[in-house]
């Protein structure tokens, strides 16, 4: 089970001279899906105020499966992988309307006391977020955990 944090479609803008979303463009999608998912979590921009608090992205790993064209609507799910104190794993999927996986990104992502500028555990309001997050328990889709690398 994975969570909706995002729809939106593909803007004229983001198509390249392919004729399809341009690579970068689908790191632009799940950036925004970071985003959604910080509102959901309680840390958009008053909470982000209140709590002294945001998220960084620590790494990433970007796998495009299929072509998003032009207006084609996208929809990125979330699936908690791991979590502790201050660090969220998660799987973001994105699909089209039709649920075709056209790319996933599995990202570490850091929570940040803005103050000092260093990672901090969660505040407890954010960490009641995070406890209602889809959770991939112990069975993690292929897409996660993947390395890269040319296999021989």
């Amino acid at each position: 089970m994975t969570a909706t944090m995002l729809t939106t479609e593909v803007a004229e803008a983001w198509v390249d001279y392919n004729g399809h979303m341009n690579d970068a463009e689908y790191a632009r999608v799940f950036s925004l899906a970071v985003e959604a998912l910080m509102d959901r979590l309680g840390l958009d921009e008053a909470g982000r105020t209140a709590h002294g608090y945001t998220i960084y992205t620590l790494e990433t790993h970007l796998c495009y499966r299929q072509e998003a064209h032009r207006g084609e609507q996208l929809d990125v799910t979330c699936l908690l992988l791991d979590s502790d104190a201050k660090r969220l794993h998660v799987l973001f999927t994105l699909c089209n309307a039709a649920g075709e996986v056209l790319a996933t990104s599995e990202q570490m992502l850091m929570g940040i006391d803005v103050e000092s500028g260093r990672p901090a555990p969660f505040p407890a309001p954010v960490v009641t977020g995070i406890e209602v997050l889809p959770r991939a328990g112990d069975e993690w889709p292929s897409a996660a955990g993947r390395r890269i690398g040319i296999r021989r």
